[in-house]
């Protein structure tokens, strides 16, 4: 079996999007420093990020997009025209540094992924997953769609069909946008229900590329595994994928801000080990995700489950070096056990009436 890859880069060292933005906190570079930490990226295994050329950008997002981007991270500043028409310099998605050096970087590992992924395997791009992004408008913190470009890449390159798996706490809007119609990808979503964007509905297949399943507040651990098992795992295997695309924003999990689920991480890491079998390629890559301290564990126990590496009971003391010098604008710090352990203790619950009839329509069109 090829060895699996991670893909990381140093933009992301001490980029944030303003004091005040969800992402203030630092992402990539803690679940990176975590896994080194750990041992678990030793050479061979880690491979910095291309940026993507803005002529690979526009197989996507518009010419006049793309450009206007630039510009914001040159001038940094956006006319109010910019604003109205590319939604770029608002509070959502503000002018900053590296806006967008450091999202080309993310798209660039994504098109890395898919070359390395290309006779089989799995790549980890935790800096991808920015479902949000439209052809010619910033949405919802993502300033380019990395999966949509990933999947393109990919279908460029051969294959015939890519299931895409969206289990970050909000609807990936932009890749069921792109990929509407579809017979070639099949676009699964888990996401919260009544939550922004305020799409992906139970009843809203995107012209039959896309499975919606919105689940309600306080969405457990036996609520996922019902979800898994009922709807995203007979999705995917009835479409026989080519290659599989595994969005795992980690802010469904309890401690996150910008959500009501109560998944304990457990669950990413089931998603990857039960998704695996499924097709010869896997890429995984971030997603959202806004305590600095559960992204960081969740996402270095989904490079452990593609890596195959044991999770300690009790973290040693490099890895809490790391967790012990992440920070936070947000009042009070961290849970003693989000210092000192990876893997959540299991959230189980009641697998609850609506959710369950949910489950149940959406497996009756998958008959």
């Amino acid at each position: 079996m090829r060895q699996v890859q991670f893909i990381g880069s140093a933009i992301y060292r001490g980029s944030v999007y303003g004091p005040r933005h969800p992402l203030s906190i630092q992402r990539v570079p803690a679940v990176t420093d975590l896994c080194r930490a750990l041992g678990w990226l030793p050479p061979g295994r880690y491979r910095t990020s291309p940026r993507a050329k803005p002529e690979a950008l526009t197989r996507f997002h518009t010419q006049t997009y793309v450009a206007a981007l630039r510009r914001a991270e040159a001038e940094q500043a956006v006319s109010d025209a910019v604003r109205d028409r590319h939604n770029l310099g608002t509070l959502s998605n503000p002018v900053f540094a590296e806006m967008f050096r450091r999202p080309a970087t993310a798209v660039g590992g994504g098109l890395l992924a898919a070359e390395l992924v290309a006779r089989g395997g799995a790549v980890y791009n935790p800096g991808g997953g920015t479902h949000h992004g439209m052809p010619d408008r910033a949405e919802g913190f993502c300033f380019l769609n990395e999966p949509v470009l990933t999947i393109l890449r990919l279908l460029e390159m051969g294959l015939d069909r890519v299931a895409y798996v969206d289990i970050d706490a909000h609807h990936g809007d932009g890749v069921e946008a792109a990929f509407h119609g579809s017979a070639r990808v099949r676009v699964i979503s888990v996401h919260e229900a009544r939550r922004w964007p305020f799409t992906g509905a139970l009843d809203d297949t995107a012209g039959g590329a896309a499975i919606n399943l919105p689940v309600p507040r306080g969405f457990n651990d036996t609520e996922f595994e019902a979800a898994l098992d009922g709807v995203i795992l007979p999705a995917v295997a009835g479409f026989a994928p080519d290659a599989i695309y595994l969005q795992c924003g980690a802010d469904a999990l309890a401690e996150d801000p910008l959500s009501r689920l109560a998944l304990s991480n457990n669950a990413h890491r089931l998603a990857v080990r039960a998704l695996r079998p499924l097709a010869p390629r896997l890429i995984v890559s971030g997603g959202g995700g806004y305590n600095p301290w559960s992204v960081a564990r969740c996402w270095a126990g989904v490079w452990a489950e593609l890596a195959g590496f044991a999770i300690p009971e009790v973290l040693p003391d490099p890895a809490r070096a790391v967790l012990g010098a992440l920070r936070w604008s947000r009042r009070g710090g961290p849970a003693p056990a989000l210092l000192t352990t990876l893997a959540d203790p299991p959230r189980p619950g009641p697998l609850r009436d609506e959710l369950r009839a949910a489950i149940r329509q959406l497996a009756g069109r998958l008959a």
